[in-house]
């Protein structure tokens, strides 16, 4: 397939595929993105540590720390730095529990989501400029109850916490 960059942005760009797939002349507009990492992290208290973020257009939504891969970055180090940047706990240990693609027909991001155990208070938050968020704690229990009632709309929470559940046969 040839490409065409059309955008590039700071956290993604926007490139125009067109080629051939299986005899068929295809066009295909494709957002580009480094990848994610999202983390489920519990506190001392067993409760989810959650961040209560301004997503514009959406207003504040409540969701698990998150950032974008630097370039080059691997998704267990960029975990590591995006917890304690955004929550102030330090974790001792990222466990994988789960990588999907949100958007897969026209996005190339990818969310790697990790379990944060071994979770210690370290420092106070440490978030760029335009990043407008505080540390929200819940139960877990009270989570589930919250994405199955439509409160959590956040596709990386939902898809780590459901994961988290079912292997820990809570649903």
């Amino acid at each position: 397939m040839k490409k065409k960059k059309i955008f590039e942005g700071k956290v993604l760009g926007l490139s125009v595929y067109q080629g051939e797939i299986e005899g068929r002349k295809v066009k295909r507009e494709m957002i580009e993105h480094r990848g994610a990492a999202a983390i489920l992290g519990f506190d001392e208290n067993k409760k989810v540590i959650l961040v209560k973020q301004h997503r514009y257009p959406h207003g504040y939504v409540l969701e698990i720390p998150a950032g974008t891969l630097e370039n080059g970055e691997k998704p267990i180090k960029c975990a590591f730095r995006e917890f304690e940047e955004e929550t102030g706990y330090k974790a001792k240990k990222m466990t994988p529990i789960i990588s999907y693609y949100p958007s897969i027909g026209y996005n190339t991001e990818i969310i790697h989501c990790f379990v944060a155990t071994g979770v210690k208070k370290n420092s106070d938050l440490n978030l760029d400029y335009d990043e407008i968020l505080s540390v929200v704690k819940v139960d877990v229990k009270k989570l589930l109850s919250m994405i199955k009632t439509g409160k959590i709309q956040d596709s990386k929470t939902i898809c780590a916490v459901l994961t988290y559940a079912a292997k820990k046969k809570l649903i």
